[in-house]
């Protein structure tokens, strides 16, 4: 099964530390990422740029508005995705639980939702729009 994890920084206590330790920090979680792709548990992975490069959209009075920024001001920040392969929730946690990414803070762990039944009917209602 397919989990995304949301990997969040602190961005206090990654200020706090030095360029040799933020880089042996990356490095591991790199080399991380090597293990879980060997394993054959890595689907994807993305780093985020910084909230000052965000585009914030939303619906309101009937039109999407579109605003420069994040839409929350938060002390941790958002800072990539992982897409892993795993047996559970038990398993995602435990592959999760070994990278080193999580002494930079927070993880979120979601499974995936499949999709596949919703989009098969959301296409026969719309071929039977479209006779």
């Amino acid at each position: 099964m397919k989990y995304i994890c949301f990997g969040y920084l602190d961005v206090k206590n990654w200020e706090k530390k030095s360029d040799s330790e933020r880089n042996a920090m990356i490095d591991d979680c790199f080399a991380y990422d090597g293990e879980l792709k060997k394993n054959d548990h890595w689907v994807l992975g993305e780093a985020l740029q910084g909230p000052e490069s965000a585009t914030t959209l939303r619906y309101q009075n009937g039109k999407v508005t579109v605003t420069d920024g994040p839409y929350a001001e938060t002390k941790e920040l958002l800072g990539g995705l992982l897409i892993i392969e795993a047996r559970d929730l038990n398993h995602a946690i435990q592959l999760i639980s070994k990278h080193p990414g999580v002494k930079m803070g927070r993880w979120e762990i979601r499974p995936a939702q499949d999709m596949t039944p919703m989009t098969r009917e959301s296409e026969q209602r719309r071929k039977g729009v479209n006779v």
